[in-house]
């Protein structure tokens, strides 16, 4: 039977990855106290122990903002780890599927980002997760690195429940209008792998391998996000003390933060339909889809 290892088990991506991956065969699933990236002299020896025929890799430092006072410990999670799984998987023919973000480029102009445009990473984690593409581009040729943004689901912290949480204690919010991007569903995400992943072991010689965008289809700004969630939930009866025209824009510079944000974060995603045949739905799909799931644990609760 297929051993497939995730790493980051209770992260929002680590945790549909457990439900989507369950059915292709013995799933090994690792938090931090299991497998700690952080950690690279005792990832080698784990990975001897568990010979796992496929490793899928969402764990990451995602804290944006800490990273700029965190340089080193985000460089140890998402540049060395990540090479240190590429190469153990080189050594053994194991398949890497790793996760990477909009970050890597620098945010700008209109143009949704391909996979071969350059990188150019405007902060502490951006530069980190280019790192950590890098070093498994460079151990091994059986990968997939699939670039996504705005990643949110039911479980775990993200912006949608954030924006939820402050829709019911406040008349008005004010959020960043001019970044642009995909918010893409952590389910999405696990599915879209699931079906690579079936690929490949379909026919492991055959299946493509390299850098792929997975993004939701559309684009919004995080304001238009925020106000279709907020009248999405409205609709469903959330207790919210505002509706969506109480959601002002405001630019980038109204709300400064430690890291620089792209202001451009929409991905072509036409290589993965491409080479999988792989069609995305639109970004609101999967908010809807998750503000029913969210609703439905609040009537159960």
């Amino acid at each position: 039977m297929t051993r497939i290892l995730v790493t980051g088990k209770n992260g929002q991506v680590g945790h549909e990855l457990q439900r989507a991956l369950a059915p292709l065969g013995e799933l090994i699933a690792l938090d931090r106290e299991g497998m700690d990236l952080a950690k690279a002299s005792a990832i080698p020896g784990l990975l001897d122990e568990l010979r796992p025929d496929i490793i899928v890799n969402p764990a990451a430092y995602t804290a944006v903002d800490k990273a700029e006072s965190e340089p080193k410990l985000a460089h140890a999670i998402n540049a060395v780890a990540p090479g240190i799984l590429a190469r153990w998987a080189e050594r053994h023919g194991a398949l890497l599927a790793h996760y990477s973000t909009d970050y890597v480029f620098n945010g700008s102009g209109t143009t949704p980002w391909s996979e071969d445009d350059a990188a150019d990473p405007q902060s502490v984690y951006g530069l980190s997760k280019w790192q950590g593409e890098q070093a498994i581009r460079e151990a091994t040729a059986r990968h997939l690195i699939l670039r996504t943004s705005w990643v949110f689901g039911a479980h775990g912290a993200n912006f949608l429940k954030t924006m939820l949480r402050l829709a019911a204690e406040r008349q008005e919010l004010n959020v960043v209008a001019d970044q642009i991007g995909a918010p893409t569903s952590a389910a999405l995400i696990a599915d879209t792998t699931t079906l690579l992943i079936r690929r490949y072991l379909a026919d492991s010689e055959r299946s493509p391998f390299g850098t792929y965008h997975l993004a939701a289809a559309g684009e919004t700004s995080w304001h238009g996000y925020a106000q279709y969630l907020i009248g999405q939930a409205g609709k469903l009866g959330f207790p919210l003390a505002l509706t969506a025209d109480a959601v002002h824009g405001i630019p980038t510079e109204a709300y400064p933060l430690p890291a620089k944000r792209p202001a451009n974060s929409r991905l072509d995603c036409g290589k993965l339909q491409r080479d999988f045949g792989i069609t995305l739905p639109v970004w609101q799909q999967g908010v809807d889809i998750v503000l029913a799931a969210l609703w439905q644990q609040q009537q159960t609760a």
